[in-house]
This record gives C-alpha cells, sequence and structure tokens, in this order.
C-alpha cells in the first residue's frame, strides 16, 4: 500500500502532493512502482497535527481519487471521518482505512456496513493532540489486541461483514518506541483473532532508533522495507509504505528465495525417490 498524502503539513514529504495534479501524478508513480493500493489521505495525524474540517479533507482527495480510480488504480482512503470514506467510495475507493477504528465518527460503521468495502480498523486512543499522553499499557501487545478485539466486536455488530474487516496495531499511534518495538516482535498474537493484519511502520519515529542522530526522515526508507519483509513472513496482509520501489525490491528478494526454497525441495524429492 502507498501511501499518498495529499496535506500541506506531512511529516514525511513535507506537503510535496497537497495539490491534485501532483498528487495524482504521484498517485500513478506509485501504482507504477508496484503499490497494489494507494491510500489517500487528506488529514495529518502525525503527533501534534491540527485537525481539518471534513469538508476540506474531501476537496484534497475526493478529485485525486476521481482521477486515480479513472486510471485503473485501487484506491484506499485513509480517513476517519464517516462523511470523507462515503464520498471516497461514491469515488471510486475499495477500502476504508480509519486509524480510529470506528472510534472517531460513530457514524463510521454504519458507512463501512453499507458500503460494503474491506475496512482497515487501526488501534486508537485518541487523536493527534492527545494521543502522546495515552501510551500507557499493562502488556502492550496484550492491550492492543483486547481493544482490537473489541472494536471488531462493535463493528459486526453495527453491520461491518467481519470477512471485510483488516486490523492495524497502530505503530506509532499512542505508542512509545520501545511499544513499537514489541508489536512488531509479536505480529503473530493477533493471529487468533482470525482477520487479516495490516502493518504500517513507514518512516515513523520509532524507526530513526536503527540509525544515526543526524539521519533524515527519508533514511528511514531502507529500515522500513526491512521491517515489512519480516511483517510479510510473519503473514500481514499488507504493509503501508512511502518508498514503494524500496519495499516491492525487497518483496522481490525474498520472492525470488521462496522460489529457490521450493525448487530446492523439489529436487531433494526428486533425489529421494531415485
Amino acid at each position: 500500500m502507498g501511501v499518498l498524502n495529499v496535506t500541506p503539513d506531512s511529516f514525511s514529504d513535507g506537503g510535496r502532493w497537497a495539490g491534485a495534479d501532483a498528487a495524482i501524478e504521484h498517485g500513478l508513480h506509485l501504482a507504477a512502482q508496484g503499490a497494489d493500493v494507494v491510500d489517500v489521505g487528506g488529514e495529518s495525524t502525525r503527533p501534534g497535527a491540527t485537525r481539518v474540517t471534513p469538508a476540506d479533507e474531501r476537496s484534497r482527495v475526493i478529485p485525486v481519487i476521481t482521477e486515480l480510480a479513472r486510471h485503473g488504480v485501487r484506491i484506499s482512503v485513509d480517513t476517519l471521518n464517516a462523511s470523507t470514506a462515503e464520498a471516497a467510495v461514491a469515488a471510486g475507493a475499495s477500502i476504508i482505512n480509519d486509524v480510529s477504528g470506528g472510534l472517531a465518527d460513530p457514524l463510521m460503521a454504519g458507512v463501512a456496513a453499507r458500503s460494503g468495502r474491506t475496512y482497515v480498523a487501526m488501534h486508537w486512543r485518541g487523536h493527534a493532540q492527545e494521543m502522546g499522553s495515552n501510551a500507557n499499557y499493562t502488556d502492550v501487545v496484550a492491550d492492543v489486541r483486547a481493544e482490537l478485539a473489541a472494536r471488531v466486536a462493535a463493528l459486526t455488530a453495527a453491520g461491518v461483514k467481519r470477512r471485510d474487516v483488516v486490523l492495524d496495531p497502530g505503530l506509532g499511534f499512542a505508542k512509545e518506541a520501545e511499544h513499537d518495538w514489541e508489536l512488531l516482535a509479536n505480529l503473530a498474537a493477533f493471529d487468533d483473532l482470525g482477520l487479516p493484519v495490516m502493518v504500517g511502520s513507514s518512516r515513523k519515529r520509532f524507526v530513526a532508533a536503527v540509525l544515526s542522530a543526524e539521519a533524515s526522515v527519508l533514511s528511514r526508507d531502507l529500515p522500513t522495507a526491512v521491517i515489512s519483509v519480516l511483517a510479510a513472513q510473519a503473514g500481514a496482509w499488507a504493509v503501508r509504505v512511502h518508498d514503494v520501489s524500496a519495499t516491492r525490491t525487497a518483496f522481490n528478494v525474498l520472492a525470488r528465495v521462496a522460489e529457490a526454497r521450493r525448487d530446492s525441495t523439489i529436487g531433494d524429492s526428486a533425489r529421494s525417490r531415485s
């Protein structure tokens, strides 16, 4: 899933794609680089970000979604507003990526249920201005798992089909760095929920721990690609990244190794029979 921030205040790209024409061009570029889905967002959710109105959000993303969908790009809308999700689906989005898991807008579950689209429910404990004070856990893996299970129960009770739900542990959202690393190390803990899992680590603050102090935000793309491979090996449904090319290359390596392993297994079987 390639990230397309149609915002002037993104932490990762400084608003480079805030204009519709630039955003459309970049979205097509992400798809050409190998993104299976382009995730279009019109509101920054970085820590401390100022909220925008749903109307402003829609004015940013709907023209971009409409045009990308016209070009055959599979679109996800990154929003926690039901009205934006509904408009995005009408414009051609096939995935609703809600960082609040339906908690920010009580109307979101209804929109998701009526749309029948894939719905990504992320672990969330508050908006950008307040989430830093909510990073308190007894056991972060158990706590996040339990809170996501509760969201699944609430969403399905509201009519969302369980088969349409994807879970996201919410790396960087109301989490300290040690929480993010622990969640990554224990993705298998979410398997018994029986739902696909998406991992979004791209360029987030905790990734800087493996880099030098003076490293830029863009330097986080290499460790992000490594994390993406680890997530894929753990069975993730998708990874959400800014640098699609690096992650696609990493996945190509993973695929070649898997192919070689299969060929080796076939060869061993043939030799044992002979």
